[in-house]
């Protein structure tokens, strides 16, 4: 079987985790299975739901209840880095039995200080042959990057958001 590459979807604008959402159903669908977890989410998100019903797709929990990194206190943070810390390490352990890994919103993840940049880039270097990985969220580092086979930037040019129009279920969450 071919080598497993390295993508990234990020930028500021909507797609990202649609995107990295039809690569899963694409891999599924073609027989190859797939691992999905959702950094900084709770599991609410829309998709989550049809991804449930793909049998091909793992989907492990996150967080019951996320608030954003600006909103926590001291507490919720360090218990949010030894969640995702520990969840982290779960995916590296598990990823040999997959095709395709997504990793959503891990980018942020790292950026907040949420898992360890370094234990990340550990992983992507030494991966399971086969295992093609996905990683999304903005502003990825420039050793992200450089270790990507792709990226992609999803770049807004126009958003409801900026007219006061609120996330709407089943569009953007």
């Amino acid at each position: 079987m071919e080598k497993g590459l390295i993508h990234i979807y990020c930028g500021n604008g909507k797609g990202k985790t649609t995107a990295a959402v039809g690569l899963a159903a694409r891999c599924a669908g073609s027989g190859g299975d797939v691992l999905f977890f959702q950094f900084l989410k709770d599991n609410t998100s829309s998709e989550r739901e049809i991804l449930k019903k793909i049998d091909r797709v793992t989907l492990l929990d996150g967080l019951s209840k996320v608030k954003f990194s600006f909103a926590m206190n001291e507490s919720e943070m360090q218990q949010a880095k030894r969640f995702y810390t520990e969840k982290m390490e779960e995916i590296i352990k598990e990823s040999e039995k997959y095709r395709l890994l997504v990793m959503d919103e891990i980018i942020a993840a790292a950026n907040k200080g949420f898992i360890d940049e370094d234990r990340l880039v550990e992983f992507l270097k030494n991966k399971p042959y086969m295992l093609e990985v996905v990683l999304t969220g903005r502003n990825p580092s420039e050793r992200l990057v450089d270790i990507a086979d792709y990226v992609s930037e999803i770049k807004k040019i126009k958003h409801p958001f900026d007219k006061g129009i609120k996330a709407r279920k089943g569009i953007e969450f």
